[in-house]
């Protein structure tokens, strides 16, 4: 098991990062911050972007060769570098600037490591790349262990919709099926991800596009399937230039069960 950043493995930098961008998020906090427009609607804050210099700093001293793609500052690093991380230094933005508290830190090697901080809750979800564990309040390492138990299911109702009118997330939480099986939940970040990983939600759905490399769903998906969860497109397919967006169930019978409502409309 990992206990410090200094054994400097993978796992352990992710950690590192996410915990110096949680860091920085949780220090600005209720501050007036300026927002910098970025089109359609979305902006960031300062504290987006001061936690992505910090979960860089991290990075650049102990992977100096490596490249990064970060929400804010895009790519960075060696051109051609073999290793790539991804990161998305405050993941519910207009959550945070409401004064909602329910947001993530993400970072996460690509094809490797990852690891997701919530700011708030003193907890950071990781994975080295096979097994992964919750820490709290930087002691106790604990496996995740999905579970359906709560019937909860967050759906992400946040535009664009590319899939619609084929399917529309809205469209899901109305069918009979789902209202007789599950709960609704719309937490508006990708923290509800790793908490299907670590049994708090029984799925996660959102639409989109090919969602392999995003830097926002990146470390959730990392830790899902490294805990076992069932990760596809809402059409099915394996996430890739082929799949349209991202369904992340506990279980099979919860994955099939969503796909069985989604299917014929996506």
């Amino acid at each position: 098991m990992i206990n410090t950043y200094g054994n400097a493995d993978d796992a352990a930098v992710a950690i590192a990062g996410a915990r110096a961008g949680a860091d920085v998020v949780r220090g600005l906090y209720g501050r007036r911050l300026d927002r910098i427009d970025k089109g359609a609607g979305d902006f960031a804050t300062a504290a987006d972007v001061e936690a992505e210099r910090a979960i860089l700093a991290v990075i650049r001293a102990a992977r100096p060769g490596d490249a990064v793609l970060g929400e804010e500052g895009g790519q960075q690093g060696a051109d051609g570098a073999v290793r790539q991380w991804l990161v998305d230094p405050l993941c519910g933005t207009l959550n945070y600037a409401a004064g909602n508290m329910l947001v993530a830190v993400n970072v996460a090697l690509r094809g490797g490591a990852a690891a997701v901080a919530d700011p708030f809750g003193g907890e950071t979800l990781f994975t080295d790349g096979a097994g992964a564990w919750m820490r709290q309040d930087g002691v106790d390492d604990t496996p995740l262990t999905p579970s359906s138990a709560t019937r909860l299911v967050d759906v992400n109702l946040d535009p664009p919709f590319p899939s619609a009118p084929g399917f529309r997330a809205v469209d899901l939480l109305a069918h009979p099926a789902f209202i007789e099986r599950f709960r609704p939940r719309v937490v508006s970040t990708t923290l509800a991800l790793a908490w299907v990983a670590a049994g708090r939600r029984a799925a996660y759905v959102t639409d989109g596009g090919d969602l392999s490399g995003s830097v926002h769903f990146a470390a959730g998906v990392a830790l899902c399937r490294a805990a076992g969860c069932v990760v596809t497109g809402i059409d099915g397919a394996p996430l890739g230039a082929s799949a349209h967006g991202l369904l992340a169930a506990a279980d099979g019978e919860t994955h099939a069960l969503l796909m069985s409502m989604m299917r014929g409309r996506t």
